[in-house]
């Protein structure tokens, strides 16, 4: 009899990137791709219906985030192993995914073997990170900002006015400015989308 296959869910926004992931993965005996979405938002239906060991999630995907969907996951599916795979190597992605219960961080350039293997290691109960982003996150530190000054500063990332991010997030306009405020303080930066970048730059947002 041959070795029981590991199931797998793929999530990444961009449909060339999800097919070559699931195409190399495929490859592998012991590594079955059982459902591929494009969004976050779709992530847990998919892990609801299709019944995977473990999900790649991208980082960054709309709906919900690769991070937010991984809290999804660990709160209704909570037998499903989460491996974030992402672009981008923010010190503060692979805290806040760690938070969220997933069990390993890999960039996408991680080579096919490597990353089978990552499935593997994740699938038996082991954390898997990216050596050199574990280093950054440990130099780089926890993110200055309160849950509430994140709130802000994502909210203002797409230009909005004051009173629309009050209205959005229902504060004061007051407490958005004093939010807004702190968070450019906290970054070093000289206006709210300079301190948004750094933030998003950083791995905070």
């Amino acid at each position: 009899m041959g070795a029981v296959s590991i199931r797998l869910l793929i999530a990444d926004d961009q449909a060339l990137v999800r097919g070559a992931l699931a195409a190399l993965l495929d490859l592998e005996p012991d590594l079955e791709v059982v459902a591929e979405v494009g969004r976050g938002d779709e992530v847990l239906d998919a892990a609801k219906n299709s019944h995977p060991d473990v999900a790649l999630l991208d980082v960054e995907m709309p709906g919900l985030d690769g991070i937010e969907a991984a809290a999804a996951l660990r709160t209704a599916v909570p037998g499903v192993r989460v491996l974030m795979v992402t672009t981008f190597g923010r010190p503060g992605y692979l805290r806040r995914a760690m938070e969220a219960g997933a069990a390993g961080f890999v960039v996408k350039d991680t080579p096919a073997t490597q990353l089978a293997d990552a499935v593997r290691r994740v699938h038996q109960g082991l954390r898997v990170v990216d050596p050199s982003l574990a280093a950054e996150t440990l130099v780089a530190g926890t993110s200055p900002l309160t849950g509430r000054e994140s709130d802000v500063l994502r909210a203002a990332r797409d230009g909005g006015t004051v009173a629309d991010i009050a209205k959005e997030l229902h504060l004061s306009e007051g407490t958005v400015r004093n939010h807004l405020s702190a968070a450019i303080g906290k970054t070093g930066a000289r206006t709210r989308a300079e301190a948004a970048r750094i933030a998003l730059d950083n791995g905070w947002l």
